[in-house]
Protein backbone atom coordinates (compact mmCIF):
# COMPACT_ATOMS: atom_id res chain seq x y z
CA UNK A 1 0.00 0.00 0.00
CA UNK A 2 2.84 2.39 0.77
CA UNK A 3 4.43 1.65 -2.62
CA UNK A 4 1.12 2.46 -4.42
CA UNK A 5 0.74 5.81 -2.64
CA UNK A 6 4.32 6.69 -3.56
CA UNK A 7 3.72 5.73 -7.18
CA UNK A 8 0.54 7.83 -7.44
CA UNK A 9 2.31 10.76 -5.76
CA UNK A 10 5.31 10.37 -8.09
CA UNK A 11 3.05 10.29 -11.16
CA UNK A 12 1.30 13.48 -10.00
CA UNK A 13 4.66 15.22 -9.52
CA UNK A 14 5.74 14.05 -12.99
CA UNK A 15 2.46 15.29 -14.49
CA UNK A 16 2.88 18.68 -12.85
CA UNK A 17 6.45 19.02 -14.12
CA UNK A 18 5.45 17.86 -17.61
CA UNK A 19 2.55 20.30 -17.71
CA UNK A 20 -0.10 17.59 -17.95
CA UNK A 21 -1.84 18.74 -14.76
CA UNK A 22 -2.29 22.50 -14.64
CA UNK A 23 -0.61 24.37 -11.82
CA UNK A 24 -2.44 27.13 -9.97
CA UNK A 25 -1.25 29.71 -12.52
CA UNK A 26 -2.18 27.50 -15.47
CA UNK A 27 -5.55 26.36 -14.13
CA UNK A 28 -8.72 27.51 -15.72
CA UNK A 29 -10.46 30.29 -13.92
CA UNK A 30 -13.96 29.53 -12.65
CA UNK A 31 -16.45 29.37 -15.50
CA UNK A 32 -13.92 29.65 -18.29
CA UNK A 33 -10.42 29.27 -19.59
CA UNK A 34 -7.30 31.27 -18.96
CA UNK A 35 -6.97 32.07 -22.69
CA UNK A 36 -7.30 35.60 -23.96
CA UNK A 37 -9.73 36.69 -26.64
CA UNK A 38 -8.40 36.39 -30.17
CA UNK A 39 -9.87 35.75 -33.61
CA UNK A 40 -11.80 32.50 -33.81
CA UNK A 41 -12.55 32.27 -30.08
CA UNK A 42 -16.14 31.80 -28.98
CA UNK A 43 -16.79 34.53 -26.43
CA UNK A 44 -19.64 34.84 -23.93
CA UNK A 45 -20.13 38.15 -22.17
CA UNK A 46 -22.58 40.29 -20.31
CA UNK A 47 -22.97 43.94 -21.17
CA UNK A 48 -24.85 47.13 -20.50
CA UNK A 49 -25.13 49.70 -23.29
CA UNK A 50 -25.73 53.38 -22.50
CA UNK A 51 -25.69 56.63 -24.45
CA UNK A 52 -24.24 60.08 -23.63
CA UNK A 53 -27.21 60.86 -21.38
CA UNK A 54 -26.50 57.66 -19.33
CA UNK A 55 -29.78 56.14 -20.57
CA UNK A 56 -29.55 52.33 -20.60
CA UNK A 57 -30.39 51.22 -24.13
CA UNK A 58 -29.80 47.50 -23.70
CA UNK A 59 -28.43 45.03 -21.17
CA UNK A 60 -28.25 41.30 -20.72
CA UNK A 61 -27.04 41.39 -17.10
CA UNK A 62 -28.99 38.76 -15.22
CA UNK A 63 -30.06 37.10 -18.47
CA UNK A 64 -28.54 34.96 -21.17
CA UNK A 65 -25.00 35.95 -22.18
CA UNK A 66 -24.17 37.38 -25.58
CA UNK A 67 -22.16 34.68 -27.38
CA UNK A 68 -20.29 35.33 -30.63
CA UNK A 69 -17.17 34.31 -32.53
CA UNK A 70 -14.40 36.91 -32.26
CA UNK A 71 -13.27 38.20 -35.65
CA UNK A 72 -16.40 37.11 -37.51
CA UNK A 73 -18.02 40.58 -37.48
CA UNK A 74 -21.07 39.41 -35.52
CA UNK A 75 -20.85 42.47 -33.26
CA UNK A 76 -19.99 46.09 -34.01
CA UNK A 77 -16.34 46.61 -35.00
CA UNK A 78 -15.43 49.03 -32.20
CA UNK A 79 -16.57 46.65 -29.49
CA UNK A 80 -15.01 43.61 -31.16
CA UNK A 81 -11.57 45.27 -31.35
CA UNK A 82 -11.80 46.53 -27.74
CA UNK A 83 -12.38 42.97 -26.47
CA UNK A 84 -9.19 41.61 -28.10
CA UNK A 85 -6.83 40.26 -25.44
CA UNK A 86 -9.33 40.28 -22.56
CA UNK A 87 -9.58 37.20 -20.32
CA UNK A 88 -12.41 35.38 -18.57
CA UNK A 89 -13.60 37.33 -15.54
CA UNK A 90 -12.25 40.67 -16.76
CA UNK A 91 -14.50 43.72 -16.96
CA UNK A 92 -14.02 46.82 -19.04
CA UNK A 93 -15.72 50.06 -20.00
CA UNK A 94 -15.63 50.62 -23.77
CA UNK A 95 -16.51 53.79 -25.67
CA UNK A 96 -17.38 53.22 -29.33
CA UNK A 97 -17.55 56.19 -31.68
CA UNK A 98 -20.25 56.21 -34.41
CA UNK A 99 -17.77 55.33 -37.20
CA UNK A 100 -16.96 52.07 -35.38
CA UNK A 101 -20.58 51.32 -34.48
CA UNK A 102 -23.57 52.09 -36.72
CA UNK A 103 -21.98 54.92 -38.69
CA UNK A 104 -22.81 58.59 -38.95
CA UNK A 105 -26.29 59.74 -39.87
CA UNK A 106 -26.57 59.71 -43.67
CA UNK A 107 -29.01 62.39 -44.82
CA UNK A 108 -29.50 60.49 -48.10
CA UNK A 109 -31.20 57.79 -46.05
CA UNK A 110 -33.87 60.27 -44.95
CA UNK A 111 -36.68 60.32 -47.52
CA UNK A 112 -40.13 61.75 -48.01
CA UNK A 113 -42.85 59.20 -48.73
CA UNK A 114 -46.46 59.99 -49.72
CA UNK A 115 -48.79 59.59 -46.73
CA UNK A 116 -51.00 57.23 -48.72
CA UNK A 117 -48.19 54.61 -48.47
CA UNK A 118 -48.31 54.70 -44.68
CA UNK A 119 -51.12 53.12 -42.66
CA UNK A 120 -53.26 55.84 -41.03
CA UNK A 121 -52.72 54.50 -37.50
CA UNK A 122 -48.91 54.61 -37.99
CA UNK A 123 -48.67 58.24 -39.09
CA UNK A 124 -47.03 59.41 -35.87
CA UNK A 125 -43.57 60.84 -35.22
CA UNK A 126 -41.33 58.15 -33.70
CA UNK A 127 -43.26 55.19 -35.11
CA UNK A 128 -41.10 52.46 -36.59
CA UNK A 129 -42.44 50.95 -39.77
CA UNK A 130 -41.49 47.70 -41.45
CA UNK A 131 -41.29 47.08 -45.16
CA UNK A 132 -39.07 45.76 -47.94
CA UNK A 133 -36.62 47.65 -50.09
CA UNK A 134 -36.41 47.13 -53.88
CA UNK A 135 -34.02 44.18 -53.28
CA UNK A 136 -36.46 42.40 -50.95
CA UNK A 137 -34.52 43.16 -47.76
CA UNK A 138 -36.52 44.13 -44.68
CA UNK A 139 -36.21 47.79 -43.68
CA UNK A 140 -37.46 49.46 -40.51
CA UNK A 141 -37.57 53.23 -41.01
CA UNK A 142 -38.65 55.62 -38.27
CA UNK A 143 -41.10 58.44 -38.96
CA UNK A 144 -39.26 61.70 -38.19
CA UNK A 145 -41.93 64.14 -39.39
CA UNK A 146 -45.48 64.08 -40.73
CA UNK A 147 -46.40 66.82 -43.20
CA UNK A 148 -49.63 67.51 -45.11
CA UNK A 149 -49.04 65.01 -47.90
CA UNK A 150 -45.78 63.22 -47.00
CA UNK A 151 -44.04 61.57 -44.09
CA UNK A 152 -40.31 61.97 -43.55
CA UNK A 153 -38.80 58.51 -43.01
CA UNK A 154 -35.34 57.90 -41.58
CA UNK A 155 -33.79 54.67 -42.86
CA UNK A 156 -30.62 55.09 -40.76
CA UNK A 157 -30.04 52.66 -37.90
CA UNK A 158 -31.62 54.14 -34.73
CA UNK A 159 -28.14 54.31 -33.13
CA UNK A 160 -26.44 55.92 -36.16
CA UNK A 161 -24.50 59.04 -35.18
CA UNK A 162 -24.41 58.08 -31.51
CA UNK A 163 -21.42 57.30 -29.29
CA UNK A 164 -22.03 54.03 -27.45
CA UNK A 165 -20.80 53.21 -23.95
CA UNK A 166 -20.50 49.55 -23.00
CA UNK A 167 -19.79 48.00 -19.62
CA UNK A 168 -18.68 44.46 -20.44
CA UNK A 169 -17.66 41.42 -18.42
CA UNK A 170 -16.14 38.37 -20.10
CA UNK A 171 -17.92 35.25 -18.84
CA UNK A 172 -16.27 32.57 -20.96
CA UNK A 173 -13.81 32.07 -23.81
CA UNK A 174 -13.58 28.84 -25.80
CA UNK A 175 -11.47 27.76 -28.73
CA UNK A 176 -13.51 27.38 -31.89
CA UNK A 177 -14.35 23.84 -32.89
CA UNK A 178 -14.30 24.72 -36.58
CA UNK A 179 -11.08 25.48 -38.48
Amino acid sequence: MVWRQFTVRALCVFALVAGIIPTATQAESPGGSNMSISDGNIVSLEYTLTLDNKEVIDTNVGGAPLTFTQGSHQIIPGLESALEGMRTGESKQVTVEPKDAYGEVDEQRVQEVPLEHIPPDARKVGMQLEGKDPHGRIVRPIIREVKDKVAVLDFNHPLAGKTLYFDVKILDIKASTTP
